[in-house]
C-alpha cells in the first residue's frame, strides 16, 4: 500500500512559475525530494510557452512576475480548454486578488512565506479533491462526463465555469444531503478560504449554478437551507425543507 501511495505522486508533474530564484530552486528541490517531476519558469512568456505543450498536474503561480502578470496563466488555460490545477503563491495577500484568481480558475491560494510542508499537503489535497471518483454518472436528466469535464442536460451541453462544474460534480456525489458551506467552500476552495474574509465568491457561485440549472430545466435543484448550508435534490423529491 506504501508503494501504491508513493507511485501515485512520483508521476505527478509540477509546473513552478516564479521569478524569485531562491524560492524558486528551494521549492523545486524539496518537491523532487518528495518525488514529483518539477518544470520552472521565471517569466510568463516562458511559462505559456510550457502550458501550451505539456499538461501539468499541478502549477504554482507567482502573480508578479518580470514580464507581466501572472493571472494571464489562467487566461491562456482557459484559452486552450486545459483544465491543469492551479495554486497561485504570492505575496499579494489582498481579497482582491484572490477573487480575481479563483474567478479566473486558480483552485486555490497560499500566500508568502510559506511551508513545503503545507505546500505539498495543499498540492495532494486538490488532486484528491480534483479526482475524487475519476467515474461519470447520471441523476435525472442531469449527466456528468467527468473525464471531459462537461454537463449535459436533457442530452444538450450546458457551459459551467471550472468551479461551477467542481460545485455541481460535488453535490451530485451527495444528493439529498445538506452540505455546511465551510466544509463546500473548503472543498473547492481549499484551506485557505477563510482567509478571504467572507463568502461572497461562494453566494456568486452557487446563484449562478442555480440559474443554470433552472434555465435548462434540470431535475435536479440546489436548494439553500437558510443559516446551514444547501443541498441538491431531485424536483420530485422535494422536501419540506
Amino acid at each position: 500500500m506504501l508503494i501504491a501511495c508513493i507511485e501515485i505522486f512520483l508521476y505527478m508533474k509540477i509546473l513552478i512559475i516564479e521569478d524569485e530564484e531562491n524560492l524558486l530552486h528551494l521549492t523545486k528541490s524539496e518537491l523532487e525530494k518528495e518525488g514529483y517531476k518539477v518544470d520552472f519558469s521565471t517569466t510568463l512568456k516562458g511559462a505559456i510557452d510550457k502550458i501550451i505543450t505539456t499538461s501539468y498536474d499541478c502549477i504554482l503561480l507567482d502573480i508578479m512576475l518580470p514580464d507581466g502578470n501572472g493571472l494571464q496563466v489562467l487566461k491562456t488555460l482557459k484559452n486552450l480548454d486545459k483544465d491543469d490545477n492551479v495554486i497561485i503563491l504570492s505575496a499579494k495577500d489582498s481579497i482582491d486578488d484572490k477573487i480575481t484568481g479563483l474567478d479566473l480558475g486558480a483552485d486555490d491560494y497560499l500566500a508568502k512565506p510559506y511551508h513545503i510542508a503545507e505546500l505539498s499537503a495543499r498540492i495532494k489535497s486538490i488532486n484528491r479533491r480534483k479526482n475524487p471518483s475519476n467515474k461519470s454518472g447520471c441523476f435525472g436528466n442531469v449527466c456528468i462526463l467527468n473525464t471531459e469535464k462537461k454537463v449535459l442536460i436533457n442530452n444538450k451541453e450546458i457551459s459551467l465555469k471550472k468551479k461551477e462544474f467542481e460545485i455541481l460534480e460535488f453535490f451530485c456525489n451527495r444528493i439529498n444531503r445538506l452540505i455546511d458551506k465551510d466544509k463546500l467552500a473548503e472543498f473547492v476552495w481549499g484551506e485557505d478560504f477563510d482567509s478571504m474574509g467572507n463568502y461572497d465568491f461562494l453566494y456568486t457561485q452557487m446563484k449562478n449554478l442555480r440559474k443554470k440549472l433552472k434555465d435548462s430545466d434540470a431535475s435536479l435543484e440546489l436548494k439553500s437551507v437558510y443559516g446551514l448550508g444547501y443541498k441538491l435534490i431531485e424536483k420530485e423529491n422535494e422536501s419540506s425543507i
